[in-house]
């Protein structure tokens, strides 16, 4: 048995000093679980388990969790930030057992929806340790999120304050926070930059509707402000943006003091930390992120006169990106004038990113060892658009064939949360793997599935 050569640093932050830099490439940082190992005839292990095993007991496409690696950035996290309360965005992926081992392992959630609210509190998963986000919160989201009794609403908007504020029952007071834009882009891609003025999530603190809404806020005796929170975007690798937040929030902070005499005890720096999905890019390292942002929080309250607020973080797919692993079996190879196109039985469907971002991915054959070269290959998917791309001018083996195994790493965020039924194909099921065992989370949707859902006849 051999470590995988793409392996090098354990995942999450290890004790002791750190480099001095922001970013650290990605061969310090596992594009595969921290568990993957290479054994005979080119098969890989994850939790102890065969990715091909798994390929043909649960048909292919198909989406491996490791639980292990799911934990343990749990637990960096906690590490790093010990004074502050860790919240795992659940949009990154959410299922039941998801949302058990982020209560097991002491973090709190924040969702989108209604629906991500309901799953995880009847999973048993603590309702005050859940925050509400959303820019347009449909009057279910909101009516589900008081009857469940939810920590945190996050306000997006101004009109979300009086409406709130008449839903809450008689004598009852609801925790909120108002989400203040700081006129900061970053982000890995124009569509996932949200710090910005020119975008449709929170209120701008240049213009003044953020100092608005929190005089709004505080004139609501149902309501109670605990905060502010922000979110700058996602795949972001550089701490310097985080640092500008801290400095104009608190300034946001100190002018809510000084005209309303209040000092706000809770700050969400929201979450965006940026994950490798080859080798060689960049990630955002917690334990760095941590002593920068505990320094310049320190730093700007003590310029303020201001006792500094509880910390608040919403990492999502720094946490369950790099503990997931999706398998497709390969249909067909085409070789065309310029490019061979290697084409599988999942796609755009199960992983839309490649499509919506741009994103790159460095899959592998498994299964079996190779007898030729790499060649340059398009991996596509197999739904009737173009677009339909999963990895663009990756090494494969030239003798890639179909019935072969390929295995993408980096797959535990946004592919199953996004996905559909395009064309009517099922999405993969997903299923954990730990110490040598292997379990299904979420079963594959089915034909029947599909047409259980039509009833138009």
């Amino acid at each position: 048995m051999s470590t995988l050569p793409l392996h090098a640093a354990p995942t999450g932050p290890a004790p002791g000093p750190r480099t001095p830099t922001d970013t650290e490439p990605a061969d310090l940082h596992r594009i595969w679980p921290a568990t993957t190992t290479e054994r005979p005839h080119g098969d890989l292990h994850v939790g102890g388990v065969s990715l091909a095993g798994i390929a043909e007991s649960h048909g292919t496409p198909v989406y491996v969790l490791d639980e292990a690696e799911v934990r343990d950035r749990c637990r960096a996290y906690r590490g790093a930030f010990p004074e502050a309360r860790i919240h795992y965005a659940a949009k990154a992926f959410l299922c039941r057992a998801v949302a058990r081992w982020m209560e097991e392992e002491g973090l709190g959630l924040d969702v989108c929806s209604a629906g991500e609210l309901e799953l995880a509190v009847t999973t048993g998963f603590p309702a005050d340790r859940i925050l509400l986000h959303g820019n347009a919160k449909s009057p279910q989201d909101l009516a589900t999120a008081l009857r469940l009794g939810v920590g945190r609403i996050v306000i997006d908007t101004s009109a979300e304050i009086a409406r709130i504020a008449a839903a809450v029952g008689t004598g009852a007071r609801q925790k909120v926070m108002v989400r203040v834009t700081p006129g900061i882009g970053a982000g890995g891609h124009s569509k996932i930059r949200t710090g910005s003025d020119d975008q449709k999530f929170g209120l701008s603190l240049r213009d003044g509707h953020a100092q608005h809404a929190i005089a709004r806020v505080l004139d609501q005796p149902r309501l109670e402000l605990t905060g502010l929170h922000c979110h700058l975007g996602s795949q972001i690798t550089d701490v310097k943006p985080y640092l500008v937040a801290v400095r104009r929030l608190v300034g946001l902070m100190a002018r809510v003091r000084d005209t309303h005499g209040i000092a706000l005890p809770e700050l969400d720096l929201g979450g965006g930390h940026g994950i490798a999905y080859r080798p060689g890019e960049p990630s955002l390292d917690p334990g760095r992120l941590a002593a920068r942002l505990r320094v310049e929080l320190a730093r700007s309250c003590a310029a303020a006169a201001l006792p500094v607020p509880r910390l608040i973080i919403e990492p999502g797919r720094a946490v369950t990106g790099p503990a997931g692993v999706a398998v497709y079996r390969v249909l067909a190879v085409k070789r065309g004038p310029t490019r061979t196109f290697v084409a599988v039985d999942g796609g755009m469907s199960d992983n839309p990113r490649p499509a919506l971002y741009g994103v790159r991915y460095a899959p592998r054959l498994i299964g079996r060892h190779p007898a030729a070269e790499d060649e340059r290959a398009t991996v596509v998917g197999r739904h009737c658009e173009a677009g339909d791309l999963l990895a663009e001018d990756v090494p494969l083996p030239a003798d890639t064939h179909p019935g072969d195994l390929l295995a993408v790493p980096v797959a535990g965020a946004y592919h199953l949360s996004m996905a559909s039924s395009y064309n009517l194909v099922g999405r993969p099921p997903v299923v954990a793997v730990r110490d040598g065992l292997a379990r299904v989370l979420v079963r594959r949707e089915t034909l029947a599935d599909l047409r259980l859902r039509d009833i138009g006849l």
